[in-house]
Parts: structure tokens; sequence; C-alpha cells
């Protein structure tokens, strides 16, 4: 789907101004906050993922200057990272497919 296949679209898009911790990040204007994505899934894509990251010394991702799952407009983006990051990867898990389990170890 497209941008426009999605804009005004309720499953896209909600703020739930709320919430203790609300707003979560910086720079979005509150009509435009979604928190559809308060964690985002494209986290684990690691510095492929096209937010504003960084890592610590100790190799952790902190996204504290981040608002990109935060736009109201992205949510196609986001649909599109999955598909296309996240999805292959899922089809080869091992919980998916019982025969590339390992043998039990005794």
């Amino acid at each position: 789907m497209s941008d426009r296949e999605h804009a005004g679209k309720q499953y896209a898009f909600f703020t739930n101004k709320d919430c203790e911790y609300f707003p979560c990040h910086t720079g979005v204007a509150e009509e435009n906050f979604n928190c559809l994505f308060c964690y985002c899934p494209l986290y684990i894509l690691g510095n492929k993922c096209g937010g504003n990251f960084f890592y610590t010394e100790r190799g952790i991702k902190v996204c504290k200057h981040c608002s990109f799952p935060h736009h109201k407009d992205n949510y196609s983006m986001i649909l599109q990272k999955i598909r296309s990051h996240v999805l292959p990867r899922a089809r080869d898990c091992p919980t998916d497919r019982p025969d590339k389990f390992p043998p039990d170890q005794d």
C-alpha cells in the first residue's frame, strides 16, 4: 500500500495523550504524533532502521533522539522496512520450522 492508501485510515495512526510518557520524543507536532509504534518495530534492524540513533560504548542502541516511528506520515515506510528486512528473516526462524530445531542435547 502507498502513503495515499494509508492516509486517514484509523489503523495507521493514533495518539495517546493520556500516556504518562507523552510526548516521549520532541520534534513532532502533537496533532501528528503517532503512538502506534510506541516500541519501534525497526529497532532490531540495527543501523539499517533509518532513524536517528547512536550506540553506547557497550554497544547498546539508544534511540532517544529518534522520532521516525512517531511521525504520522511514516506508517508506509515502516511497513515497507518490515516487509523487506524483518519478514525474510522471520521465514528462516527456527521457531517457525520445527524441522530446523537442533536435536535435543541430553
